[in-house]
């Protein structure tokens, strides 16, 4: 049973990568000494400290190694003890949202250090309560969030349709109120179409790519792209208040239909009712799997339901009160028809990619796993593995040179996970359709800071990896570098200017500012745009302390 105060993490790094050769090792630090500070060993490449954090810069000395409690969570920066972490995945991503949870350690006791003379002890500050994942999820992202409008507009403009129809004032409404609710479903679907939006990214990136382009347009259709869940939330609810008064309606003239026809509507409507149950935030977080199955299944069964009401409407003669024949002509006179098959398509669409591929599973520590497949892919895609395809899905960013190879970063957050650590599997389920996601608007600007904590940075090491039409600096806050996400992953944030790559390790330089880092990366690099992938306060601070710096933010929103 899941623990009530775990309210679900978001798991963090689902990339992929692929077999580089050694770089010179820039993340050796040596046993500290007080007295003197000792080099890294020959190395010419060092941790020093700018403001509350570090960046890679060359010479010839080290810093003394500050100690302070690590982080026990991939992504966190702040962690409670014994606290719960539930997997989750597909539309919990990226879009987002990335962690995974680390082993607890024992805290860390400072080295002593000379007292001044002068010194005076500062009292402590009173901690602020820490927020519920579902309070930053909900509320903290604001009230007029794009995503939050783009729900009310579609919802008013069905609510007002609905209204006029009652009234009289929409008669075709009324007369077609299960096309109306049908056409919602079409909408809702075609916003989570991944082979479609795929090339809706691609259209945006390379339209709006350009310098030329004002950058808040830019901006805003970055918001748009990544609030389209507002879009699906929104015609999910409309569709069913369109089916239930198309539903009343045939009630009332009862005469005129038969029992099967009322049937098998109340069996749609109570699909779509409990479907609709299944996304409501707090059973989404908590029950994750029971979600995505709800989710999945009780849409099928609509749908096939919906094929069977569509021949069952088009079939029946009230005057005779009979299923006639001759049901091909007819049909394709109907738009509920077209409608119908354009649903179909889409949500078969992906199915059709399907495929058990053979993989290569590594674990450089006992919190996370690599997993290795065969290809390239562009920087700033994302990827669905599953153990079984019919059950479950979990998306992973992919970390890529564009060449031979790609992999996933999966931390240790659910059975899942864990289990590619324990027992590493020989070949997993893919949809070899991958999708596009915010870090893939990367591509649309000119100048961007990527921030990321933990495992999150698996998205955008594709950046470093493979030309990008954009000049991208990295900052990465994490715990343990080599410890946890092995050699291969930190060579690949070796090698590159100083001022492109910043890593700030908690385990050695202990907790920072996420969010003045942020803003200060970002003013130094000159970027156009922040992008961050961490957990949801990490996120929102990072996005608030931007914006209120003047600088446009994006990070993963809840149903992004």
């Amino acid at each position: 049973m899941e623990n009530p105060e775990a309210i679900g993490r978001f798991s963090s790094c689902r990339g992929v990568a692929f077999e580089i050769k050694p770089h010179p090792d820039p993340f050796a630090i040596p046993p500290p000494t007080i007295a003197q500070p000792r080099g890294l060993g020959g190395s010419k490449k060092v941790w020093l400290p700018w403001g509350s954090f570090s960046k890679i810069v060359p010479s010839g000395s080290s810093i003394q190694r500050s100690m302070s409690r690590a982080s026990s969570h991939f992504c966190d920066l702040d962690e409670d003890e014994n606290e719960v972490d539930n997997e989750s995945g597909d539309d919990d991503t990226l879009a987002n949202i990335e962690e995974g949870v680390l082993g607890h350690e024992d805290e860390e006791l400072p080295l002593p250090l000379p007292k001044a003379k002068s010194q005076h002890v500062q009292p402590a500050k009173p901690t602020k309560p820490k927020d519920s994942r579902l309070s930053v999820i909900l509320l903290d992202q604001g009230l007029f969030t794009v995503y939050k409008r783009l729900f009310v507009v579609c919802l008013a403009l069905n609510i007002t349709g609905l209204v006029l129809a009652a009234t009289g004032h929409f008669p075709y409404a009324r007369r077609r109120a299960a096309l109306f609710s049908i056409g919602n479903i079409l909408a809702l679907t075609l916003c989570r179409c991944e082979a479609l939006l795929r090339v809706v990214f691609w259209l945006a990136v390379n339209l709006l790519g350009w310098s030329w382009v004002p950058l808040r347009l830019k901006t805003a259709t970055t918001s748009l792209l990544q609030s389209l869940g507002g879009i699906h939330s929104g015609c999910g609810i409309s569709s069913i208040a369109w089916l239930t008064y198309a539903l009343v309606l045939t009630l009332k003239d009862r005469e005129n239909t038969s029992p099967e026809i009322i049937g098998v509507a109340s069996t749609i409507l109570s699909l779509l009712f409990l479907s609709s149950l299944a996304t409501f935030p707090l059973v989404r977080h908590l029950h994750h799997n029971v979600f995505e199955r709800t989710h999945r299944f009780a849409g099928w069964s609509a749908l096939l339901l919906l094929w069977a009401f569509i021949i069952l409407t088009i079939s029946y003669d009230p005057k005779t009160k009979s299923y006639s024949n001759g049901l091909g002509s007819r049909l394709i006179k109907q738009q509920e028809f077209w409608l119908t098959i354009a649903i179909t398509i889409t949500i078969i669409i992906p199915w059709m990619t399907v495929r058990r591929v053979p993989v290569k599973v590594s674990a450089p520590s006992g919190h996370a796993s690599i997993i290795k497949f065969e290809g390239g892919v562009k920087g700033g895609i994302l990827g669905r593995i599953s153990p079984s395809p019919l059950s479950e899905w979990h998306a992973f960013g992919i970390i890529s040179d564009g060449k031979k190879q790609h992999m996933m970063l999966a931390g240790a957050v659910g059975d899942f996970t864990k289990s590619l650590i324990s027992n590493p599997p020989s070949h997993l389920w893919v949809r070899q359709v991958h999708f596009a996601g915010l870090p893939y608007l990367v591509n649309m600007y000119d100048r961007v800071l990527v921030v990321a904590t933990g495992s999150g940075i698996c998205v955008f090491l594709s950046f470093l990896l493979q030309p990008c039409s954009a000049d991208v600096c990295v900052l990465w806050v994490a715990k343990g570098i080599e410890q946890n996400f092995g050699k291969e992953i930190k060579e690949m944030m070796s090698g590159h200017p100083k001022d492109k790559v910043i890593v700030h390790d908690t385990a050695v330089l202990g907790r920072p500012n996420v969010s003045k880092m942020s803003v200060d990366a970002a003013r130094n690099w000159g970027a156009q745009v922040v992008i961050v992938t961490s957990n949801p306060e990490g996120s929102r601070d990072v996005v608030d302390a931007c914006k209120a710096s003047g600088i446009p933010a994006f990070g993963p929103i809840w149903d992004s």
